[in-house]
């Protein structure tokens, strides 16, 4: 996960703080493979979520337009310091990585109080989410962020406006092009388009390596874990795409459609 600070000449030379969640997930190009316990096998490729780097790079621009500091923060085991080292040659200034074997298979309920409790210390006026994960896929952590955090949510973000204390968002919806804005502090979440990800330098790859991560356990946060609040219960394979049906014009040809139609319920 990421915490940005930034120093905006629009604020009147107040001090603010961006925090964008990032996450370590297996490589979307590689396959999938289920541990006994139906969680993502994670010993093979691992890279940054490819959501949260879209979302990393926007927190960049917004550091190049009005200055301020980029600070990364992970939730993790030891290896996640990898992601975390993505995003720092990418242009970030430090890390965080909040790791403990309690929070293993951790559900979305206990990564979201994880965060917050993170995400609290450090006092931001806007924290900067995926509106997904990809190994997750769930949703569910920003909205509990936003909830824990005493924060409102603008969603889907294609694009983010600072104007002093007021962040604006554009955002496409079903139901045609909005654009909402809230007060700091403010969560929001961010769709993959809203920024091509920048590569990363030989001379930000060469400079991440003497940048700092720190990392953090349950305990530094005054967390216990509790029990889960979601469980898997099973899997089952999704149902196959079933043949169609080809309909012939003979002459009942609209007959034939408007019967299908009625079988499928659509009529």
């Amino acid at each position: 996960m990421v915490i940005i600070e930034l120093f905006s000449s629009l604020t009147g030379g107040c001090l603010v703080k961006i925090v964008v969640t990032v996450k370590q997930v297996p490589d979307p190009n590689s396959s999938t493979v289920l541990e006994a316990d139906n969680t993502l096998a994670r010993d093979k490729e691992v890279v940054l979520d490819p959501g949260d780097e879209c979302g990393v790079e926007e927190a960049l621009q917004l550091k190049e337009a009005h200055g301020g500091e980029v600070v990364l923060v992970s939730m993790g085991p030891e290896p996640a310091k990898d992601a975390i080292r993505k995003g720092l040659s990418m242009g970030a200034d430090r890390g965080v990585l909040i790791s403990d074997a309690q929070l293993a298979g951790a559900d979305a309920l206990l990564t979201a109080r994880v965060l917050a409790a993170a995400i609290k210390a450090e006092a931001p006026d806007m924290v900067i989410c995926g509106t997904e994960s990809y190994d997750g896929s769930t949703g569910m952590v920003p909205p509990m962020l936003a909830e824990l955090l005493g924060m409102p949510q603008l969603t889907i973000a294609k694009k983010v406006e600072v104007d002093g204390s007021t962040i604006k968002v554009h955002r496409q919806t079903a139901d045609g092009y909005q654009i909402v804005e809230a007060a700091t502090p403010v969560l929001i979440s961010v769709t993959a388009g809203i920024a091509e990800p920048r590569y990363a330098s030989l001379k930000g790859i060469m400079a991440a390596r003497s940048k700092e991560i720190k990392q953090i356990g349950l305990g530094d946060l005054g967390i216990e874990k509790g029990e889960p609040a979601e469980t898997i219960e099973g899997l089952s394979q999704a149902e196959t795409r079933k043949a169609g049906v080809i309909i012939q014009d003979d002459g009942t040809a609209v007959d034939q459609i408007i019967q299908v139609l009625v079988q499928a319920k659509v009529l």
